[in-house]
């Protein structure tokens, strides 16, 4: 018999439907679906595990769950492969402050190798908090045959397809205008530029600079000045 909708306990009957999937292995079984049939490919776009999930993941998450399961529905084979990004500002801006360090000179002298180790270390500290959150999303994923890009197979792909581009001469070489952080010493991507972006007031003064011989320019003995404006004072 159907119970009453005012009897049911929605938490519980979410914490029921969890208990079957793992009891009766029912994501893994959707990995292996429709063996055999035309693939429908996914990687995830990964995130940093040194952070906790947030609200924002679990609307990301949804959107990519979607459409693996309907193409699966639709009969394709979909094995969902999951991923670790470990590189980048994030992780290292983490590590620099448990380790009080402040500046990129600071990190030399602390030693790249330490502190790649300690990266290395840091990037997973919350993966157990991420596979709990995406069990309770309901995100079918395989985690447990995750990429992560520290890895050298991982690392060697990109640079395999970089050499595939490059032999159907799909590179060309440009520049571009890119943020820049002095402290760091590196380039800043879009992603970066927003964890600190912050609209300021930039330095810049006015200097007037009295011309020795005005009658060059054919103003006779009057007194001529070039007024300079610059908003980097520190190359005067």
């Amino acid at each position: 018999m159907f119970q009453p909708v005012e009897d049911v306990h929605f938490p519980k009957l979410e914490e029921a439907v969890l208990e079957f999937w793992r009891t009766h292995r029912i994501v893994e079984k959707s990995f292996a679906a429709n063996e055999g049939a035309e693939q429908y490919t996914f990687y995830e776009g990964p995130p940093t595990a040194n952070g906790r999930p947030g609200v924002h993941h679990a609307q990301a998450r949804s959107y990519k769950d979607l459409f693996p399961r309907f193409k699966l529905m639709q009969g394709y084979h979909v094995p969902r492969k999951a991923g670790w990004d470990t590189h980048g500002l994030p992780v290292e801006l983490e590590v620099e402050k448990k380790l009080g360090l402040g500046h990129k000179r600071e990190i030399e002298a602390y030693g790249i190798d330490r502190f790649n180790e300690a990266c290395r270390a840091s990037v997973f500290e919350y993966e157990g908090e991420w596979r709990k959150f995406t069990e309770r999303i309901a995100f079918w994923v395989d985690l447990d045959d995750a990429y992560r890009t520290l890895d050298p197979s991982y690392i060697e792909s990109v640079w395999w397809s970089l050499g595939e581009l490059w032999k159907k001469d799909l590179l060309y070489r440009d520049y571009k205008v890119v943020p820049y952080c002095p402290r760091c010493g590196t380039p800043l991507s879009s992603h970066e530029v927003a964890q600190g972006y912050a609209e300021i007031t930039d330095p810049s003064v006015y200097v007037r600079f009295p011309l020795k011989q005005p009658e060059a320019l054919g103003l006779g003995g009057e007194t001529v000045s070039l007024l300079v404006w610059t908003t980097t004072p520190w190359t005067l």
